[in-house]
Order: C-alpha cells, then sequence, then structure tokens
C-alpha cells in the first residue's frame, strides 16, 4: 500500500463518528412522575362513586322535601346538624362532646377487643389446624356458636363483669374471634406439604415452625379472617353501646332517637360508616404488606 492511501485511510478512520452515544454519568436518576397516568387513575377511582353519591343525595332531597315526609332531607340534615359535620371534636362538657372523640372512644374499645380476638384467634386456629382430632371436636361447636347475635352475648358479660366497659370489650371479642380462628385454621391446613418436609429436615422446634413456616405460610387466610373480624367487631360496638352507655358513637345514637334528633342520628351514621371502610382497608393494606400481595386460594 503506497503512503498516499495509508495517509487516506488514517484520515477516514479519524473521522468517522462512534456508533455507541456517550451518555454523561449522572450520580442520581430522577424518577419521572407520569401525571397523565396518575389523573386517569384517580379519575376512575373518585369520579363513579362520587356520582353515584351525588344521585342518591339528589333522590333523597326529591323524596323527602316536602313537609310530610317523615325523614329529613340533606338540606335538613346539614342545617341542623352543621356543627356536628363541622366541628367533630367540640368538647363542652362530659355528654357535650363533638363526634371524632364518641369515635375515638368506640374506636379504644374495638382496638382492645378486637387485638384480643386477633392475637388468641390466630393461637387457636393454628392449634385445630395442625390436630385432627381438635378440628373434629371444637369446629361444630365454633360454627354454633359464631352464629350467636352479638347483642345475645351482652346480658352474660354484663351479669359477669358487673360493668359496661369490660362487657362491650368481651362483646367484640367473642364477635370477632370466629372468622379469625376459622380461615387461620383453613390456612394452617392448606400449608404445603414440601415446607412440613423442609421443617422436618431443618429439625424446627415448635415456635420455629409457628414463626417461620406457619404464619408466612397462613398469612393470607389469616388476614382474610382479620378483615371478617374487624368488621364484625366495629358493628357489635356500635350495638353494645346502645345498650351500655357511655359516650361512644353508639350511645350518641340511641339517645339522639330518644331525643327526636334524627338529623344527628343520620351524621352519626355516616361517621359510623367512614370509619368501617377505614378499618377495612387499613387491614386489607396491611394485609398486601406483610403477604406481598398473596391472596388466599
Amino acid at each position: 500500500m503506497s503512503a498516499l492511501a495509508k495517509k487516506e485511510k488514517l484520515s477516514t478512520i479519524a473521522s468517522a463518528k462512534p456508533a455507541g452515544k456517550v451518555v454523561p454519568f449522572s450520580g442520581r436518576q430522577v424518577a419521572k412522575i407520569d401525571v397523565r397516568r396518575m389523573g386517569a387513575a384517580a379519575l376512575r377511582n373518585v369520579v363513579p362513586p362520587v356520582v353515584v353519591l351525588a344521585l342518591i343525595l339528589l333522590v333523597w332531597q326529591v323524596l323527602c322535601s316536602s313537609p310530610q315526609a317523615s325523614l329529613p332531607s340533606p338540606h335538613v340534615v346539614w342545617t341542623e346538624a352543621y356543627d356536628l359535620i363541622a366541628y367533630p371534636f367540640f368538647n363542652y362538657g362530659s355528654q357535650d362532646i363533638g363526634l371524632g372523640w364518641r369515635v375515638l372512644v368506640s374506636l379504644q374499645r374495638v382496638a382492645y377487643g378486637f387485638g384480643l380476638a386477633a392475637i388468641a384467634g390466630v393461637i387457636v386456629g393454628a392449634i385445630i389446624g395442625q390436630s385432627v382430632w381438635a378440628m373434629r371436636g371444637l369446629d361444630p361447636i365454633f360454627q354454633v356458636l359464631r352464629t350467636v347475635p352479638p347483642l345475645a352475648w351482652l346480658p352474660l358479660s354484663l351479669a359477669a363483669f358487673q360493668d359496661s366497659n369490660p362487657s362491650a370489650i368481651f362483646v367484640i371479642f367473642i364477635t370477632s374471634i370466629w372468622p379469625v380462628i376459622i380461615n387461620t385454621a383453613v390456612g394452617v391446613r392448606n400449608i404445603p406439604q414440601d415446607y412440613r418436609n423442609v421443617a422436618q429436615v431443618l429439625r424446627l422446634n415448635q415456635f420455629e415452625f409457628f414463626f417461620k413456616i406457619m404464619l408466612p405460610s397462613a398469612a393470607p387466610y389469616i388476614f382474610t379472617g382479620l378483615r371478617i373480624g374487624v368488621g364484625l367487631s366495629w358493628l357489635a360496638i356500635v350495638a353494645a353501646e346502645m345498650l351500655t352507655g357511655g359516650v361512644g358513637i353508639g350511645f350518641f345514637i340511641w339517645d339522639a332517637w330518644n331525643s327526636s334528633r334524627l338529623p344527628d342520628i343520620i351524621v352519626a351514621l355516616a361517621y359510623i360508616g367512614v370509619v368501617g371502610f377505614a378499618l377495612d382497608k387499613l387491614v386489607s393494606a396491611l394485609g398486601k404488606i406483610i403477604t406481598r400481595g398473596a391472596s388466599a386460594n
């Protein structure tokens, strides 16, 4: 190759552009937020219930706007119960308090009763799920007891505890424990045999098997029972407080009925529904985090 040809070849290689694109290094990657997708998701989840709620309020207003109507219209509820809606945490005395404080008192009782039911239900359900004889002996009894209405337990609890507060907590406990026991037992019985074989190979004791194998495997079933149980506990406390008194949301409804304050009752029902919905979503979100999205089969 001549010197002129070598020179032309070198100049061609030097002027050629690299095939890859050089990207400057950035120490921190900035995540892009898809505002359009988030807005579309918000519209899908928010707009339908808002539209349905608006239609319900419209129909309610039309049906109850006449003077002969036995129930107050939404406009009357807003006018007469405005303080309960706008100021949920006012405190003017022992019984003259906002619905926010009353809900907190009821939630405190639910926390005690449902917490005890969750702990006892998981332990008893695990024992029943592990033992065929315990399942055969106790399952029929549990199936009978779980059909007893919450208020049917109240006279016995009042006779046993001689106080309204522990009686209400016991009613919550005895009402919400059954779905926790039953679902935990089903979850334990559905643990794959491979997991049990691994536990035998590793020679895990009962406590290690409970925390490392049983609880993670049965967690979806356990949280299904907890979701049902927390809903039943909220229903039970409202019913129990109507008869035991105190400052809870249930007694407020009964006292408002005796005073013929129907708008106050409607506002309290809205509070109960929102709090119950929040409790269900809270337990559901906690279950998704712990079980990493797994569901019971």
